[in-house]
């Protein structure tokens, strides 16, 4: 009976030293919330979202969507507008963004995650920002289109100056769609200067110019609207996923365009950012982005070693030269690039487009024309002239879709496509 009383007393015991040691602790906290800004999709941000707060449940995210001609201003308010981290795919943006000391050092475990691929930098030379994923450009393909049309799939930028071509090929305007200011630059940096703008000349003369990316350029090649579309390889990634009769091609001189994750300098939840960024960076987080609806490059080069076959391997076609795109060397010049584009070959696209036929046509008749070539592929701008530190800060709020008045430079290149176009048409009443 003793016995029965002291194994009663002893659980009785520690029963109550354990509800005394409960009631001791304090109450279980709610999870933090995190508030992060990007333009990804839902198709990204909710997978990441979900993995991230499985693995860690004492964080929640809340997600800001903005574009990054509003991303800007949004964190250049007092303490950043509440915002924690920074990731999105907008180079120009993050950096305007670090010389306004927007950031804080990262100050995070970054081995496995290379620098630099090709002549791109990954990361910045401070450590206040670095890529999460990759994006590289090249064509979409219809093989059915062009099998129809009588031409080979392209696999250089030349090929799509191929006058069979004409009227069959999608072109986002750099001025209107946020990843082709660098899809315009790489020829530039891939041929030169005045070659690459001869070549975006003929090029666009084939060319229906759209002020929509993404998805709009797959549905046009999807349906056979055009053949190829310029594009940015996850957006036709995700339509090939979904079932369009899509390939994409990664042209010999090629690029990439990185997408970078930062912390704010004003955050509160350093730990909490933290967390999130390096989760981004694991290999579980740089995984998920290679889901068939997300599709994008991984930065860690590890994650590639499971993927299939036909994955692009951007580490590897870097060491092939195949993407010695310099995005130090393009970065600033792009709001240029765009803007030149936008009044020199969009502006009067159609006449130009009409000027392009007639060329072609006489040099198919074996009527070359170099007088009439030289002033279609003419470009009112030298490459020292762009790299103008005046001219650049003039348009380095030049963000794509910003709605700005014309400024000095923009009015003497449209004057300057006024003229080459007047000059072009009276050779050929002439002729």
């Amino acid at each position: 009976m003793n016995i029965l009383i002291n194994v009663i007393r002893r659980r009785f015991l520690q029963a109550a030293a354990l509800v005394l040691a409960s009631a001791a602790l304090p109450a279980s906290a709610e999870p933090q919330t995190l508030t992060v800004m990007t333009s990804y999709p839902a198709e990204v941000t909710a997978r990441i979202e979900a993995a991230f707060e499985k693995a860690h449940p004492d964080y929640r995210v809340q997600i800001i969507w903005r574009m990054p001609q509003d991303a800007l201003p949004y964190l250049q308010q007092p303490k950043q507008g509440g915002v924690d981290v920074y990731w999105s795919p907008s180079p120009r943006t993050f950096n305007q963004l670090k010389t306004e000391g927007a950031f804080r050092k990262l100050d995070l475990d970054l081995t496995g995650l290379p620098e630099t691929i090709g002549k791109t930098r990954l990361r910045d030379a401070e450590n206040y920002l670095t890529a999460t994923e990759m994006a590289g450009f090249g064509f979409a393909i219809n093989t059915e289109k062009l099998m129809a049309i009588g031409v080979a799939p392209p696999k250089t930028w030349r090929d799509l100056t191929n006058p069979k071509l004409a009227g069959k090929i999608a072109v986002p305007n750099p001025a209107r769609v946020g990843f082709a200011p660098v899809l315009v630059d790489i020829p530039l940096q891939g041929y030169g200067w005045d070659a690459g703008w001869a070549l975006w000349s003929e090029i666009s003369g084939n060319a229906e110019l759209l002020e929509q990316g993404g998805s709009f350029i797959s549905d046009k090649v999807g349906t056979g609207q055009v053949a190829v579309g310029l594009s940015i390889d996850f957006f036709i990634a995700s339509a090939i996923a979904n079932g369009a009769p899509i390939h994409f091609v990664y042209p010999d001189r090629g690029g990439i365009n990185p997408a970078h994750i930062a912390i704010t300098a004003s955050t509160e939840k350093l730990l909490a950012a933290k967390t999130f960024t390096a989760f981004v960076l694991s290999a579980s987080g740089q995984a998920l982005l290679t889901h068939a609806d997300i599709r994008k490059l991984p930065v860690r080069p590890s994650v590639y070693e499971s993927l299939a076959a036909d994955y692009y391997r951007p580490f590897v076609a870097a060491t092939q030269c195949e993407l010695d795109y310099d995005n130090d060397r393009g970065r600033n010049r792009l709001g240029i690039i765009s803007s030149l584009f936008d009044h020199h070959l969009a502006y009067r696209h159609q006449e130009q487009k009409a000027l392009w036929k007639k060329l072609h046509a006489l040099e198919a008749a074996g009527k070359t024309q170099p007088q009439l070539r030289t002033l279609l592929t003419s470009v009112p701008l030298t490459e020292t002239e762009a790299a103008s530190a005046e001219l650049q800060k003039q348009f380095r709020d030049r963000l794509e879709g910003a709605k700005l008045e014309l400024r000095a430079p923009e009015l003497i290149w449209r004057e300057a496509t006024d003229k080459r176009i007047a000059a072009a048409q009276k050779l050929l009443e002439a002729l």
